[in-house]
């Protein structure tokens, strides 16, 4: 067991955790980044990018996340592979925390991005067919399905999104719901009902995801909740939108949630209720969920922590003198 001290501790190493870690690393606050269980984030499991600032040409998710990684290590971040189990926040600056190899860390600021993982049923064919016609985000892997057949399975204000942006690039969008009503806000189930370019398929759950002959998603057979039959529904892609669960089991009881489990910031910063303490990405944005936004917001967590570093040093001072 070793004690690791650094002006600035990032817990989580994705697109936000990264980012935070360049910015701080360049503001010599000398940044460790405890990476987790999935090193890279979403990412890791995201094959082709083709929305990602900079590249003309469709780059792979692990790829960007080893050129982030590798970024935040030449300008002087530390990698740490470990997993934290234990976080003390409620002492203020420093902080603490305690990871599964029962290391610790010790930090000025800390920055949280352990980020969010994507709901997903769990049926046979859901993992296997990963980028091959399954996804989990229209924002992200839409474009790839233009004037191909799709649906979105799900019932929420999730679904009900993912399927009126999926128009924009498919005439043929089917929402799979397992009930005969949606839970998405009246509004957008108006605008879901009323587009000429969506059906909706009611009391059907999806009982797994079929290959064809080229290896990509063929059909979904589903299952009907009320009579029991079994079908096919024929589609190039299916996209799993049951929302999305963030990674902040560490600190419940310690910062404010709202009722869905992300943190809670002040409106327009990373900043949440303990100063010192910064969250970035998407374990504190359940709107965009974007890398391109879990980036910037990484960009000011460390902004801001430089400058909360700023004043505890002044205060100093001024306590000395």
């Amino acid at each position: 067991m070793a004690t690791h001290r650094t002006k600035m501790l990032i817990i989580g190493s994705g697109p936000a955790g990264y980012s935070a870690a360049i910015y701080g690393a360049r503001a010599m606050m000398e940044p460790i980044v405890v990476q987790g269980l999935q090193p890279g984030g979403q990412l890791t499991i995201t094959t082709d990018v083709e929305n990602y600032p900079g590249f003309r040409d469709v780059i792979q998710g692990p790829w960007l996340m080893e050129e982030m990684k590798a970024q935040a290590e030449h300008v002087g971040t530390r990698m740490m592979w470990d997993t934290i189990v234990e976080v003390d926040l409620a002492n203020g600056s420093p902080f603490r925390a305690i990871g599964d190899s029962g290391d610790e860390y010790i930090g000025d600021v800390l920055v949280i991005a352990t980020g969010a993982q994507a709901k997903w049923l769990g049926v046979p064919g859901e993992m296997e067919l990963g980028g091959k016609g399954v996804s989990a985000c229209a924002t992200c892997d839409g474009f790839f399905y233009r004037g191909k057949k799709v649906a979105v399975i799900g019932g929420g204000n999730t679904a009900v999104e993912e399927a009126l942006y999926l128009t924009n690039h498919s005439d043929d969008v089917t929402l799979i719901h397992r009930r005969d009503e949606l839970r998405a806000e009246k509004i957008l189930q108006d605008r879901l009902l009323n587009h000429p370019k969506i059906s909706v398929l009611w009391n059907k759950t999806v009982e797994s995801f079929e290959a064809g002959e080229n290896g990509a998603l063929s059909h979904l057979r589903l299952r009907d909740t009320v009579t029991g039959e079994d079908s096919n529904f024929s589609c190039d892609g299916a996209f799993v939108a049951i929302g999305h669960a963030p990674a902040t089991e560490l600190f419940k009881g310690k910062l404010p949630m709202d009722d869905s489990g992300y943190l809670v910031v002040e409106p327009g910063t990373p900043k949440t209720s303990i100063p010192g303490v910064f969250a970035a990405g998407d374990v504190m944005d359940h709107t965009y969920r974007q890398a391109v936004t879990a980036a910037g917001t990484g960009c000011m967590a460390a902004l801001d922590a430089e400058r909360f570093l700023a004043t505890l040093d002044v205060a100093e001072r001024e306590a000395a003198e």
